[in-house]
């Protein structure tokens, strides 16, 4: 019985800083959690406003993911000074562990610095169609490791921006205007002449295609089996590819009432017998 009531009396001196503790607890999740709430509200609200100024879709969205991450990592020294952790002696120690954690994390700072040169040397911008890191895609959205593109499938593509950086950029979409390039081989035994002015009929009626600069139409290659010509006309674009399609159907079709022929890849084979 004596070690009964001791024991309860040692308990009720430790219960004050027990239920000290546990609230100090409890309120450093609720700050967490509610904190980092805010945070991803307010990164949002950044994002908004600078789209409704009119910036850069791309620059938005780094700029969000870069306040995101300041307003969390302060949320998070909050609730560990609620908690009643040293955050000075924790900060130390963080930029302690951070050199190792750089170290063995550069593929990720290079990407947080390919990010930075991206926004600052702005090779594309949202919504340009473009080819780097090895793929091709409408570049969505720039965040501070990756780049997020669409294909023309709608697959969606998350590219480190290390991988874009160290490698071409090709943007399909900086300029308003582009050449389009057609290889069309007609047979030796097609008129040359003839055949150049059915394709030039097809390029002055059509509206897309620009008459400035004009369009030009030469006889690129003898090849094996073809003569080649290379039909180079000027075009806004947003009518590449349809413009592009368009153009081998209609000179296909006016080519087979014209009686020009579109040869394909054959061998002629002469055997001789011996006696």
């Amino acid at each position: 019985m004596d070690d009964l009531e001791k024991w309860i009396d040692e308990g009720s001196q430790w219960l004050p800083w027990i239920t000290e503790k546990g609230v100090a607890i409890i309120a450093g999740i609720v700050i967490f959690f509610i904190g980092k709430w805010l945070a991803r509200r307010v990164s949002d609200w950044v994002e908004n406003r600078m789209l409704k100024s009119k910036v850069d879709k791309a620059v938005a969205g780094f700029a969000s993911s870069i306040m995101y991450a300041l307003l969390f990592a302060g949320v998070v020294l909050m609730a560990l000074g609620q908690i009643g952790v040293e955050t000075t002696s924790f900060i130390a120690i963080l930029g302690a562990a951070g050199l190792a954690v750089g170290l063995a994390l550069q593929g990720s700072l290079s990407n947080f610095a390919s990010g930075v040169l991206i926004i600052l040397l702005r090779p594309f911008r949202a919504g340009d169609f473009v080819d780097a890191g090895g793929q091709m895609g409408t570049v969505n959205r720039i965040e501070l490791f990756h780049t997020h593109m669409k294909t023309p499938d709608n697959r969606v593509i998350i590219v480190p921006n290390s991988d874009i950086m160290d490698s071409s950029i090709v943007n399909f979409s900086r300029e308003s205007t582009r050449r389009l390039d057609l290889v069309i081989g007609i047979s030796y035994e097609s008129d040359i002449k003839k055949a150049r002015d059915l394709m030039k009929e097809i390029l002055v009626n059509d509206e897309r295609v620009l008459k400035d600069p004009e369009p030009i139409i030469w006889v690129f290659e003898l090849a094996d089996s073809s003569v080649n010509f290379a039909v180079r006309p000027w075009v806004k674009a947003e009518d590449y590819w349809a413009l592009r399609s368009d153009l081998l159907e209609k000179i296909k079709y006016t080519f087979d009432e014209n009686g020009v022929g579109i040869p394909f890849p054959q061998m002629d084979v002469h055997l001789s017998k011996e006696d």
